[in-house]
């Protein structure tokens, strides 16, 4: 009589660990987005997944190493949708219509970064900190917005004391906040704001104070009408 030889455990083929991984990441940003750092749990997560908490901490040496990723991972997007415009070109008014235009965008279609966001801000950037990708993330973003600064300010059409850091700053509150608050903001208001036509409303608003401030209108060469 034979006796059956033992298995032969194999590695997990490339493809299957991969998936895996981007698997817990989703869910990570899910759970996260919902419940933040401090509700999130790992058993939810691997719940979700329908894997094992010791196959999380294969991929991941712990929550806030998952953490660190997912928030890795939501900048990463942002940044790749915005190099996708393959700024700048002879344009600057254009350009950065299209820059504000793709990055207000990017918050209407990604609610969940806003509250990512929220979350490691409470924790004053503890997380982000440890990260070595981020601060590299923004690296072409300030290059593409110095360029255009300094083609529309060559050019004549830009305002000469306009700041990068302030300007960022200034079109990223302009995205964000009316997502972030959407809900208190629509009661108080008494409009819903999150209706296709009050989005495509802020589509076109908020480009359009942009660029007010950045080419003085009412006083610059005598602009009087919105460049497009």
């Amino acid at each position: 009589m034979q006796t059956a030889k033992p298995a032969v455990r194999t590695k997990p083929r490339v493809r299957d660990a991969r998936a895996t991984r981007e698997r817990i990441l989703s869910m990570a940003y899910k759970e996260f987005a919902v419940r933040g750092y401090d509700g999130a749990r790992i058993d939810a997560i691997v719940a979700r997944c329908k894997i094992s908490k010791n196959l999380l901490y294969h991929y991941f040496s712990g929550k806030e190493a998952l953490f660190i990723e997912v928030m890795e991972r939501a900048y990463g997007a942002m940044r790749e949708r915005q190099n996708e415009l393959a700024l700048p070109g002879e344009n600057p008014i254009a350009d950065m219509r299209a820059l504000v235009t793709q990055t207000v965008q990017h918050f209407i279609d990604q609610p969940d970064f806003i509250q990512l966001l929220s979350t490691e801000n409470l924790y004053k950037a503890k997380h982000i900190r440890k990260s070595e990708k981020i601060t590299a993330m923004f690296n072409p973003l300030k290059t593409a917005l110095d360029d255009i600064l300094e083609k529309g300010k060559h050019q004549g059409v830009f305002r000469q004391d306009v700041d990068w850091v302030d300007l960022y700053i200034s079109i990223s509150g302009l995205g964000a906040y009316c997502i972030s608050n959407r809900y208190t903001l629509s009661y108080v208001l008494g409009t819903d704001l999150g209706t296709p036509e009050r989005t495509a409303s802020r589509l076109r608003h908020i480009p359009d104070m942009v660029l007010s401030y950045l080419c003085d209108l009412g006083t610059h060469k005598g602009a009087t009408t919105l460049p497009s």
